[in-house]
């Protein structure tokens, strides 16, 4: 029997890395808005309309979508997509005074995914 450990995040991990690209971004768009989408996956409005239409973003995109993804699905059942926003955008002092989206552009998932999980926790 696998064991399992208790991790509030498990679900929106599962969702992020087996998910459908296209169905990522937009649920991505759906929650946190398609300037924030398009700035984690370094790109433009226009590319993330094409994303959502079938177009596959590059390469260098695919991995802070699913990161940005992961974070965002697992705030998203504790809190608004405004107030996930605001936390996405705004200076973290834990991130030594960094956006959480920022971070997540630049592939350091690990320590955003850590910080939220905190960010949670104290309601």
């Amino acid at each position: 029997m696998p064991v399992t450990l208790a991790r509030p995040d498990l679900e929106a991990h599962e969702r992020s890395v087996r998910g459908n690209l296209r169905d990522i971004v937009a649920e991505l768009v759906a929650l946190i808005g398609k300037k924030l989408t398009a700035y984690v996956g370094g790109a433009n409005v226009t590319a993330v309309e094409r994303w959502i239409a079938g177009t596959e973003p590059g390469r260098d995109a695919e991995h802070p979508l699913r990161a940005a993804y992961h974070v965002v699905k697992f705030l998203s059942e504790y809190d608004e997509p405004a107030v996930i926003q605001a936390w996405l955008v705004g200076l973290t002092p834990q991130l030594e005074n960094q956006s959480p989206l920022s971070l997540l552009r630049k592939g350091e998932h690990r320590a955003v995914l850590s910080v939220a999980l905190a960010f949670t926790a104290e309601g």
